[in-house]
Formats: C-alpha cells, structure tokens, sequence
C-alpha cells in the first residue's frame, strides 16, 4: 500500500513540473525575457552589484546564464522525479535509466516545439541538450542516493 502512496506522489510532482514548464514556454518572448530579466537584476542585487545590475550589457550576458541554468534545473528535478518513479518498480536499473533518459529528453523536445508556435519564441537545439544534461543529473542524483542508502541499510544488519 505504502509504495502506491509514493508512486501517485512522484507523479503527481512529475506533472505539477510539466505543468509549470509548459507554462514558462508558453510566455510570449516579452514576458519570458522580462522575467528573465527581472530575475537576474535581483540575483544581481543580492550579490550587491549595484553598479551591475544597471549595466544592460552585465544584465544580458548574466541573464543568459539564468536562463540556462533554470533549464538545467528543472529538467535536473525532472529526470529526479522519474528515476525515483521507476525506481519503485522491479526493474533493472540501465531500463530505469534508459526509460527516464527517453521520457525526459522527448518532453525536452516537445517543450521546444512547442516554444515555435508561442509568438516571439522559437526552439533551440542547445536548450534541448541543456534539459538532457538536466535529466542526466537527476538519474545521477538518485542512482548516488540509492547507493548510498543500500550501503548504510547493509551495515545496520
């Protein structure tokens, strides 16, 4: 009963996440590069640059980087959410793999098609191999917190 309960929870998640991808791909290039924007003159600020965070040129090419990084973020938290997913069913751990890799890159893939049809965006080969690497930190996320605990849960016997 317990691991059903864990299951329709790492679902729920994997589709709140797909849900707010969607939503950010789904703004229109004003909103996400205002977004974006705004973002990064915060980050900015908190690392007290005040000075920087005035300078459109440091903003632009900060603001990059933000993009990129929340790509890899939340693609990192998708491939997290479907490894621990297939984790709970009995099986071997490259099919784990390979079906997390699959599903997390073909929604990379229809995240960025989707992007060609939002006015003012278009997709971008470099953000589908950003997501890629994103899942792939998951999977490595939780490969290492699964070996990790089987090592602790064989010494306590």
């Amino acid at each position: 009963m317990k691991i059903h309960i864990i299951r329709t929870l790492l679902i729920l998640l994997l589709l709140e996440t797909f849900f707010i991808i969607f939503g950010f791909s789904n703004q229109n290039g004003e909103e996400s590069g205002s977004l974006s924007t705004n973002l990064t003159k915060l980050i900015l600020k908190q690392i007290n640059h005040d000075e920087a965070q005035n300078d459109e040129q440091v903003i632009k090419k900060v603001e990059v980087v933000v993009r990129k990084l929340a790509h890899f973020s939340i693609y990192t938290l998708v491939g997290f959410l479907l490894m621990s997913l297939f984790s709970t069913y009995k099986l071997q751990e490259r099919k784990r793999i390979l079906f997390t890799l699959i599903i997390g890159i073909l929604y990379a893939i229809s995240d960025e098609i989707h992007q060609a049809f939002v006015p003012e965006r278009g997709p971008q080969i470099t953000d589908v191999m950003i997501d890629s690497l994103g899942v792939t930190f998951g999977i490595i996320i939780v490969l290492t917190l699964l070996k990790t605990y089987y090592k602790i849960k064989k010494k306590v016997r």
